[in-house]
């Protein structure tokens, strides 16, 4: 849906054809002290380059284009395999080949340079696919299809090379809001840490969904007792995972709020623990909160969650037990936030406000998990996903 990602104009367009033009500038060198991030973008425009390598200084925060691929239209999410040496990103169409379906594309990372080659591309079976992740074994991608209301399996070989969809379970129902949630719409699909199941938030039926995984086999198995029902009309987006407890943490587009889940991984079920608002209290106005993610902040834990119309990062302390607390709600300095990322040494937040064409870096105290602006930023074209090369086998 078009309301889904910022209103955008689907493309509807093949994708032969389109990954021939090499990567440019980005034969330089990474030094120890730089950090390589591909930025996935929107190409409304038709604007060639989709996928940019930036290198950012790890002790200023100083930020740098140094590369740039032809990925195809909206390469807008991107994942890397576990091993470090392949990066996937969908195509977030409608309409490839004359087909209701949008594609996943394929490619290896050079181990110098960090450049992008293509490897293959297949169709997501379906359309507007919005999201990817790597089980944690590096065996398949998962893959979101919005438009469609689809969660795709792609199996992938040694090379990392994808084959095509070997299981799709199409999600059925819709939600309270009727402009939003007339049918569904799957947003996120990740393995949880046994790597047994996986679950996926679909925004349009208000339902984290839970798959039973069988990776030999390449099948999705829908363990419907064990999906959780969110509130009606919250709109489920994005989860993360705590690192200790079992515990899931889902942001909900059309209420701004997180959910906190139960995870059993020995049955496979969630339920529903607590809800928290992602804005400060007595703030009116519209809101959708995108991306979340968990971090180790001093001997606790900070979760973080980025608001699109408030356009500002919520930083939450977690208690021992999980419970959330607002510690923070600090402005992302452009509009419209969608993914962001900590750095690999925690020493920075950078956030991907796709309205305004910013990449804005945020430091970091790691005792507390507190943000402070800082002047470092990069201009680029409609940012969406935000993937550091060192961050191998990050599924949220």
């Amino acid at each position: 849906m078009s309301s889904r990602r910022d209103f955008i104009t689907a493309s509807a367009f093949g994708l032969l054809g389109v990954m021939t033009r090499p990567t440019r500038r980005s034969g330089l060198p990474v030094s120890s002290e730089t950090a390589l991030l591909y930025v996935g973008t929107y190409t409304e425009d038709k604007r060639e380059e989709g996928i940019y390598l930036v290198g950012m200084d790890a002790r200023t925060g100083e930020l740098r284009q140094v590369g740039a691929v032809n990925a195809g239209p909206n390469p807008s999410f991107l994942a890397i395999h576990p091993n470090g040496r392949v990066l996937f990103a969908v195509n977030e169409i409608t309409e490839r080949n004359g087909k209701p379906t949008g594609a996943v594309s394929s490619f290896t990372i050079s181990r110098d340079t960090g450049a992008l080659t293509p490897l293959n591309q297949q169709a997501s079976a379906g359309g507007d696919p919005c999201y990817v992740s790597v089980d944690r074994g590096g065996h398949v991608a998962l893959v979101a299809n919005s438009a469609s209301g689809s969660v795709a399996l792609l199996p992938i070989q040694s090379a990392g090379a994808l084959e095509a969809p070997a299981d799709v379970a199409q999600h059925h129902g819709s939600g309270a809001d009727a402009s939003r949630q007339e049918a569904p719409h799957a947003h996120c699909i990740v393995a949880e840490p046994s790597n047994r199941f996986v679950l996926a938030a679909d925004l349009g039926i208000d339902r984290v969904l839970v798959y039973r995984l069988d990776v030999k086999r390449a099948l999705l198995h829908h363990v419907e007792e064990g999906d959780a029902v969110l509130q009606p009309g919250s709109g489920p987006r994005h989860l993360a995972f705590h690192p200790k407890l079992p515990l899931v943490f889902v942001a909900n587009e059309l209420n701004s709020t997180i959910s906190a889940l139960r995870f059993d991984a020995q049955l496979g079920a969630l339920s529903a623990l607590r809800t928290y608002s992602t804005l400060p209290a007595g703030w009116s106005g519209t809101n959708y909160p995108a991306d979340i993610h968990v971090a180790t902040s001093g001997r606790g834990l900070t979760l973080y969650v980025s608001n699109r119309g408030h356009n500002s990062i919520a930083a939450f302390s977690v208690a021992p037990d999980g419970a959330l607390t607002l510690e923070q709600v600090i402005s992302t300095d452009g509009d419209w936030p969608r993914n962001f990322s900590l750095d690999p040494t925690g020493r920075w937040l950078l956030v991907a406000n796709q309205r305004s064409g910013s990449i804005v870096v945020f430091a970091r105290e790691r005792a507390s998990g507190r943000l402070t602006p800082t002047r470092q930023r990069i201009e680029l074209p409609s940012p969406v996903c935000l993937r550091f090369r060192a961050h191998v086998g990050v599924t949220t």
